[in-house]
Formats: C-alpha cells, sequence, structure tokens
C-alpha cells in the first residue's frame, strides 16, 4: 500500500479509540480566564506532556510563566528536511450561560456525527490531530518526512500575555522553516481554505464618572450631568450612520486591498443572504463601499461590547447615575498598530468627553495583524494537500478573528505562518453549545499527514 492508503487504513482503524482518547482531553475544563481552573490549566498540560511522551517525542518539557504554562517537545531526525513548528492552545473559553448547554459542556456528546463540547473545535480538537497525525505516521512509516516542533501555551483565550516572552527567550529553540497553526476554519462545508491573514486585536474599557454617588432624579435632574448620557455621547461619536469610524486617523496606515484580492474574493460566490439567515437579521451593516467578506476580512472595525451602569433591577429607580462604563474592542488589519490605535482612541474620547464628567480608560488584549503572500511554495503546498482529501478547490481567505501571537511569531522568529484550519463558522466556538464536525476531524487528520509530505519535497 501506498503511504496515504496505510494512514487511511490507520485511522479508519484507530477512529473509535482516537475519540475516546479526544474526550479525556475534553473533559478538562482548563479556562485560562477563571483563577479557579488553575489546577485546571496544568492538569491540561501536563495531559498533553504526557501525550507527547506516549509518541516518542523529545524534549518533552512544560516551562512555567507569569500565567499559564507552556507545553513543548519535538524530533529533530528527518535529516536534510524542512523544520515545522506547531502551534496551537489548550486553555478555553468560559462556559456560561450553562442553561443554554444541551448537555453538559466538559462531558464530550456526539449527536449526529458532531462532538460537542467546550474545546471540541477551538481548539483542543484540532490540536489533538496533530497528535493522531504523528502517531500514525510512525505507526505506518517507523519515521516522519520531516523534523517537528510543538508549542502549545494555555493562554490564547486571554491574549496569550506571556507567550512572546516565551518565544523571545527560547528563539534558537524554536527555530524552523514554517509555523502549522489549527486553529482557524473551512470557508464552509465541504470547502476546504488556507487562511493567509487575520486581523488584530485591541481593546479598551471607558469608565465615566460624574456625581460622587447616584442622584435622586427629581431633585437634581437637569442639573447634574447623568454618566450614561455622557457615555452614550461618547459612544455614538466614534462611527457614522453607515459604520465608518470617526476615530481620526483610523484609517491612514490600513493596507488598502488589492483588486486581485477583490476579485479572488468575488470569485468565492459569497452569498451574504445566507449570513443574514444564519444570524437572524434582515439587513446587514457595515462599511460603504465594501462586501461582507471585505469588511470582516480585510478592514478595521470598532465595536462596542458592552455597557453598564444605573440600575437594572425590577421595575424602576429614578436615580441619576454617578457612574457608567463600556467595553470596546477594535479589529485591526495590516500596518495597523494596536498601540498607536489605543492612543487615537484616547485622544478622541478626550475631545468628545461631555461636560460634567472626568473619564478613566483601562487597556485591554493588543495583538497585530498578520498576512502572508498566498502565493508561498508552504502556503500552496497546503491548498494541494486540502484538495486531495476534499477534492475541490481550496480557497485562499483571510480571517477576521485574532490569534494573538501569530503576528509574535512572525515577527520574533521571521517565519512564514500557515493556517490550516478544519472548524466552521457555525460550530459555536466561544458559545454554548460548540461543537466539532467529525467529517472534518476524519478528513483533516489525513490533509495534515499528507502535508507533511508536501513539505518534505520542498527542499531547504
Amino acid at each position: 500500500m501506498t503511504n496515504v492508503q496505510q494512514l487511511d487504513a490507520y485511522f479508519t482503524e484507530h477512529r473509535e479509540a482516537h475519540l475516546n482518547e479526544l474526550n479525556e482531553f475534553l473533559r478538562i475544563p482548563s479556562i485560562s480566564s477563571l483563577s479557579e481552573h488553575k489546577g485546571d490549566i496544568q492538569n491540561a498540560a501536563e495531559w498533553l506532556a504526557n501525550a507527547f511522551k506516549k509518541l516518542n517525542l523529545e524534549n518533552v518539557s512544560i516551562t512555567q510563566t507569569a500565567g499559564h504554562p507552556v507545553v513543548y517537545a519535538d524530533w529533530l531526525h528527518a535529516e536534510g528536511k524542512p523544520t515545522i513548528l506547531f502551534y496551537g492552545h489548550y486553555d478555553v473559553q468560559p462556559v456560561d450561560p450553562l442553561n443554554l448547554w444541551e448537555t453538559e459542556p466538559f462531558n464530550p456528546t456526539i449527536r449526529d456525527n458532531k462532538l460537542f463540547a467546550r474545546g471540541a473545535s477551538d481548539d483542543k480538537g484540532q490540536v489533538f490531530m496533530h497528535l493522531k497525525m504523528i502517531e500514525a505516521l510512525f505507526a505506518t512509516t517507523g519515521t516522519l518526512p520531516v523534523n517537528v516542533k510543538f508549542i502549545y501555551e494555555g493562554e490564547e483565550e486571554i491574549g496569550s500575555p506571556n507567550l512572546p516572552a516565551y518565544v523571545e527567550e527560547h528563539k534558537e529553540k524554536l527555530a524552523a522553516d514554517l509555523i502549522l497553526i489549527s486553529d482557524t476554519g473551512l470557508y464552509g462545508p465541504g470547502k476546504p481554505a488556507v487562511c493567509y491573514g487575520l486581523r488584530g486585536l485591541t481593546g479598551v474599557q471607558i469608565d465615566v464618572h460624574g456625581a460622587k454617588g447616584d442622584l435622586h432624579s427629581g431633585l437634581y435632574g437637569g442639573g447634574v450631568q447623568n454618566a450614561i448620557h455622557a457615555l452614550a455621547d461618547i459612544l455614538a461619536s466614534f462611527r457614522d450612520e453607515h459604520g465608518t469610524i470617526q476615530v481620526e486617523g483610523f484609517y491612514d496606515n490600513v493596507l488598502p486591498l488589492t483588486e486581485e484580492e477583490r476579485e479572488a474574493y468575488r470569485a468565492l460566490g459569497f452569498d451574504e443572504e445566507s449570513v443574514k439567515e444564519e444570524v437572524g437579521v434582515k439587513e446587514l451593516f457595515g462599511e460603504a463601499g465594501y462586501s461582507y467578506l471585505e469588511r470582516t476580512w480585510a478592514r478595521p472595525t470598532l465595536e462596542v461590547n458592552g455597557v453598564f451602569g444605573g440600575f437594572s433591577g425590577e421595575g424602576i429607580k429614578t436615580v441619576l447615575p454617578a457612574e457608567a462604563s463600556a467595553k470596546i474592542t477594535c479589529r485591526l488589519v495590516p500596518n495597523q498598530e494596536p498601540d498607536e490605535i489605543v492612543a487615537l482612541l484616547k485622544a478622541h474620547i478626550e475631545k468628545h468627553k461631555p461636560t460634567g464628567v472626568e473619564v478613566t480608560i483601562s487597556e485591554f488584549d493588543k495583538g497585530r495583524p498578520f498576512l502572508t503572500p498566498f502565493d508561498h511554495p508552504f502556503i500552496q503546498a497546503a491548498g494541494r494537500s486540502y484538495e486531495k482529501v476534499y477534492n475541490v478547490p481550496t480557497a485562499y481567505t483571510r480571517g477576521g478573528g485574532s490569534i494573538p501571537i501569530v503576528a509574535a511569531f512572525d515577527e520574533i522568529l521571521e517565519l512564514p505562518v500557515v493556517l490550516m484550519g478544519f472548524g466552521l463558522s457555525s460550530e459555536n466556538f466561544h458559545a454554548p453549545n460548540e461543537h466539532f464536525h467529525l467529517e472534518n476531524f476524519d478528513k483533516g487528520l489525513r490533509v495534515l499527514s499528507d502535508y507533511l509530505f508536501e513539505v518534505a519535497e520542498l527542499q531547504k
């Protein structure tokens, strides 16, 4: 049998055992944002380290950081062949609201050939595929066609605050020819995609302070500034009625789409009506002059994520709120720097601050945008591997979301990054009833295995 046939037979024979093992991983509630789960994060890191040891990988280590641990392993015996650095994360999002889950989030359940659990798609299920690919290659060929290194972190869902320092400190150990990440998705069901760019991220909290305490609206209303009204004025100043951001200088450094890219997006035949149906709205909204894909892949955004202040209990309470707050995030595109955007936001808020209040601003997650030419040999090799298994042309796309560490990898290690994901946008990652289509789990194992052979043919 050929290598492909041997691998296919191995994955088929061991599918049930692999899923059982994945379920063990998914049962660990490794929520990085909640301090009460710090022990679970450690357990997940140890689970991965033990999995590496079972594969007979070398130099397995768990390195503590100022936050959660980084797990590393390697195998470097493919002389003269390229080295792939695999990245993923073993932390997951919180599970609330629990009442919206049809089954327990950390009790994996298969329904309709979908695996339901927190982390099934983002990103434990896809990390697990890396492990089983290596297992299958060793079992069927006795070796690997390329050299491999693995770095899995436990802080991706909180912005990877400590990983850049780890990467900088271990720059020599992490040296490779490319970085492979499986934390993105397909273009659609049965439609593979190689993502060649991601938006960046920055966020702030705006706290508006008025009177020294809530006031009686009958005694003070009309004479003292209402903190919620002041906050509403600030938020309304950020965008016009078409969604164009009004912060001075916000678009100055945006790298425009090329006509070739816009034509490639049009050729995908994206159905904007399907988005309306999927999210339950009558009309889409966004920056004029751009398609939905262009707005969500290659244009920057400013979104209000939450607003709070005043009285929100049952009934009514006639108060003049003294404080009000909002959380906002911006998705950034190539050539936009998070720190520069935060500085522009602060200047805009100060300029539009109503009288009678003071405003404080707290900074949150930051991640630079990332872009790699889609004609790069490693990118094109990924497309070929997808096509062999899915039997349809591969789409070359950008991602609207952010993987904060990707830009750091690009900047510190100066390596091409290949994003080979197998999730679907409908799989509820970050929401109740997260799930992973097992069809893509099965095909993904075969795609990733083939990709190692494709890369091996691209000699150093």
